[in-house]
This record gives C-alpha cells, structure tokens and sequence, in this order.
C-alpha cells in the first residue's frame, strides 16, 4: 500500500521546454507516466528578422513578444520555462574535487577556484558546476563539470521569459539538452546507443551543432555557422521572393523545374559537407577514427533524401531523429503539423525533459 506522504505529495509542475533559435520559438510541453511519455502541448512561432542573431538574443522584448504569442497558442498551462544557451556562449572544464565534500563545500570551493578556468571578471559571469562521477585510478575524487557564461546572455534569455509572462526556472546548455533527448531517440540506434558512438547532428536556420556521445554521455560538441536560412536565402535570391515567400515555397513546393537540380541538390551537397568537416574535426582531437550512427535534427533535416545522401557520401547509418515515436498526444496538439516539426524539436524536448530530473 502506498504512504499517505506519497499520496497526498503535491504534483511537481511541469515545465515548458523553450527552445529560442535564430528564426522561431519552439514551445514544448510533456507530461509522464511511468516511462511513458505525452505531448500536453506544442506551438511554433516565428521571430521578425534579426531579433535573434545566431542564438544571441539582439531584440529582448521581440522575442518576449512572440514567447506571448507561442504561450497562448499552444494552450500551455505551466508558467514555468526552460530554456538554454548555445553552447559557444558557454565554457565548460571538467575539475577534480575531493568526494567527501558536501554540495554546499564544493560550490564554496569552486568560487575560490574559479578563476584559474574562466577567462572573464568572475562578477560578468552565471557559473554551475555538476559532479558527473567518480574519477578514474581516484577513488577519493569525483570529476565535476564547472560550466560558465556571460551573465548578459542568461540574463537576455530570463528577460524575454519574463516578459512572455512566463519564469525561467532552468538555463540550460543546447549540447546537454541534446544529451538529455538522446533518451527519446536512443531506439533508432542499434542496441539503444549502448557502447555506440552517436552524432547528434542539429542544423538549424543559422547554426549547425554536433553533438557526439559515447554511451549516451557527450563527449565532443562543436558548432558552426550553417544552417537552413542559406537555402532560403539561395530560393529569394534565385526567383525573386520575399524572404518569407521563399520559405513558405521551400516547404510546399511549387517552385519551377530547375529548383531541385540547381538549388537544393548543391545545398544537400553542402550540408553532407558539413556534417563530414564536423566528424573529421571529432576525430582529430579523440582517439576515435568513425561513428556508429549519424541522427539528424534541426528544421533542415526534413530536407527529403539528406539522410541517404550522408549515408552514401560519410559510409555511416544516418536516420532523421524522431522524438515522439513512442509518446501519446494530448487531443489539442495535432499530430501531422507535429511529425513536421518532430526533427526541429529536439532541443525543445531535451528542456521540456527538465520536468523530471
């Protein structure tokens, strides 16, 4: 039989995964049983041109606007967010501490520590640190992951929450959330990803992020300036659109014969392109010389055929990562414009996930 405690324990609110990239916020509300999860909620809203500019928040109250605006569209209930930082805005340092320290101790001794790893006043910057385990040949130490950024981009993040009526619970680091999702994806991978090297490989409007795990740990990331908006762009540019009418048409088609030859067959090419000078700078700096599996994220991945062309092209398993494969759907969020924007939602889920750790 249950304890009354358990019984009567307050149900702990969930909290909305807010993924802010540079052309849309992506809200993304999750509930749990068991193991089993379900989409309570999900919106996608643009954001006006260059209010934010690859991942950098430039106009705070633009995009506290349209997180209004994704809030009440999606009927999200929670008034809580999480929301993360690009991992190029952060610095991350594995440390060793002694194991017998208390959390309170460690983080005394971390502010004592910390200006030996972070090249910045340590008054300009937002700091946390978790400990990932014991260190190897030490059992009296534990490796502990120091992370730093500037204050101003954590605090741009909280404001625009605040101001789309919502409060920042979380910041997180974009490459930790893609490793918090690898939970949802892991299943398209073969023996769920165990003793597996996995690329999660998101490219976004503006920005490509690599993200390689080992056992579902990362163990590399990088980002580079890529992204879906150079295909726009190529589209706007190619046959006179508006920047908007070129995005519509690059997802609904009806652009004439000479498109896919000439435009977004050399941009598949570039994007296979990407995704090899990302893995051959993984494996220059690891003793690692291939990965396993290769999943795509990010709003270009639903660009039809890139995961066979970087099959063919990298000789590695590639799969479009679906999250929702296994979740059950509240009755308000339709299923088909989710399965659209499941590879885009990546981020979004590895925030939303927040709500049960």
């Amino acid at each position: 039989m249950a304890s009354l405690t358990t019984l009567f324990k307050p149900k702990k609110p969930s909290i909305i995964g807010l993924d802010i990239s540079s052309t849309a916020i992506k809200l993304l509300e999750l509930s749990r049983s068991g193991k089993t999860y379900k989409v309570e909620s999900y919106a996608v809203e643009p954001l006006p041109p260059n209010a934010v500019v690859e991942k950098n928040i430039a106009d705070v109250d633009a995009v506290g606007e349209v997180i209004k605006r994704v809030v009440k569209r999606s009927g999200a209930k929670s008034k809580l967010a999480a929301a993360a930082v690009p991992g190029s805005a952060v610095i991350t340092k594995i440390i060793t501490m002694p194991a017998n320290l208390s959390d309170d101790e460690m983080e005394s001794q971390i502010q004592l520590e910390a200006d030996q790893y972070i090249p910045f006043p340590l008054e300009e910057v937002n700091m946390d640190f978790e400990v990932m385990g014991p260190t190897e040949d030490n059992p009296d130490a534990v490796d502990v992951l120091l992370a730093a950024s500037r204050s101003e981009n954590v605090d741009a993040r909280i404001a625009a929450i605040e101001l789309g009526g919502l409060t920042a619970e979380i910041i997180d680091i974009e490459p930790y959330t893609l490793e918090n999702a690898f939970e949802l994806i892991s299943h398209q991978v073969i023996d769920d990803g165990e003793d597996r090297v996995v690329a999660i490989v998101d490219i976004g409007a503006t920005i490509t992020c690599i993200n390689v795990l080992y056992n579902s740990k990362t163990i590399f990331t990088h980002e580079q300036v890529f992204g879906g908006k150079q295909l726009t762009e190529e589209i706007q540019r190619r046959y006179g659109l508006s920047y908007e009418e070129a995005g519509m048409a690059k997802r609904q088609g009806g652009l004439p014969d000479n498109y896919i030859p000439e435009v977004l067959d050399p941009f598949r090419e570039a994007m296979a392109q990407q995704v090899s000078r990302s893995l051959q700078l993984f494996y220059a700096g690891s003793e690692y010389a291939e990965v396993d599996h290769i999943l795509l994220a990010g709003g270009s991945a639903s660009i039809p055929g890139i995961e066979d062309l970087i099959t063919e092209k990298i000789g590695t398993a590639c799969n479009i990562a679906n999250p929702f494969a296994h979740m059950s759907l509240a009755s308000r969020v339709k299923a088909q414009a989710l399965t659209n924007d499941a590879p885009a939602l990546l981020i979004a889920c590895g925030l939303a996930m927040r709500s049960f750790t």
